[in-house]
């Protein structure tokens, strides 16, 4: 297991943090509504539901939040949301995948297409760039549940497959098939993790220099701000002093 490998996060650059509070409860809102829809309504009896709200209550959602997106489903009230993948390539040829929950393909296939041909990149076809990449389980820690070794023996005895930190968070990375098994056994030594999900990790990362990095951070950006819009993968490395001069 590569305990000690420096953790990038390849989601979103961490100044996302700063978005609109109301924009990220709304996917988060959407999640659990489609989680619970999708199984059961009892987060005990599915993981999917059960992560979502893990990830809701990471960004302190407010319970009546969370509780009216489960009722939603329970009463089969709002819209019908589809899972949509869509592949591409940002500025320098970095490999991008946008996941998005969407009620209507054609205005967020637009949306997707119009955020990546606007700022350096274009849209590729299905499998033209996933094929670069693992589908795996990610589990996400803050940093201040413990050092690298700490985590890491947790991360062993659960049954992980990896695990990469710095000093802000931790991933642990696991099959798919033991994605939630695993998440149980580290929250009895860890806690709860402020995220439990299925993830695309990249074989090979790509340097990105400060113009390209300056443009591809426009280009996430614009993608995080589309309601659709979940999740933003890519292979991208930013170098910490070019993200430093980037602010």
């Amino acid at each position: 297991m590569a305990g000690h490998s420096k953790f990038k996060n390849i989601m979103h650059r961490k100044g996302a943090q700063d978005k609109k509070r109301s924009a990220m409860f709304s996917k988060l809102s959407r999640e659990i509504t489609v989680a619970a829809k999708m199984g059961l309504p009892d987060p005990d009896m599915n993981p999917r539901l059960r992560a979502a709200i893990n990830a809701a209550k990471a960004q302190s959602m407010p319970k009546d939040n969370i509780q009216r997106a489960i009722d939603k489903a329970s009463k089969g009230e709002g819209e019908n949301y589809e899972e949509v993948r869509y592949e591409g390539f940002g500025p320098g040829g970095v490999a991008l995948i946008v996941e998005a929950l969407t009620d209507n393909r054609n205005r967020t296939a637009t949306n997707v297409r119009t955020a990546i041909t606007k700022n350096g990149g274009n849209m590729g076809a299905s499998g033209s760039v996933s094929h670069g990449f693992e589908r795996l389980g990610l589990i996400e820690y803050p940093g201040h549940v413990g050092d690298e070794d700490k985590v890491l023996e947790a991360a062993i005895e659960a049954g992980a497959d990896d695990v990469e930190s710095d000093g802000d968070s931790h991933a642990v990375w696991t099959s798919v098939d033991s994605l939630h098994e695993v998440a149980r056994a580290l929250e009895q030594t860890l806690g709860a993790a402020d995220g439990v999900k299925l993830a695309w990790r990249p074989n090979m990362r790509a340097e990105v220099g400060e113009d390209d990095a300056r443009l591809l951070l426009k280009l996430i950006d614009a993608l995080d701000d589309d309601d659709d819009v979940q999740t933003v993968w890519g292979n991208y490395d930013i170098p910490d002093a070019v993200m430093e001069r980037l602010g």
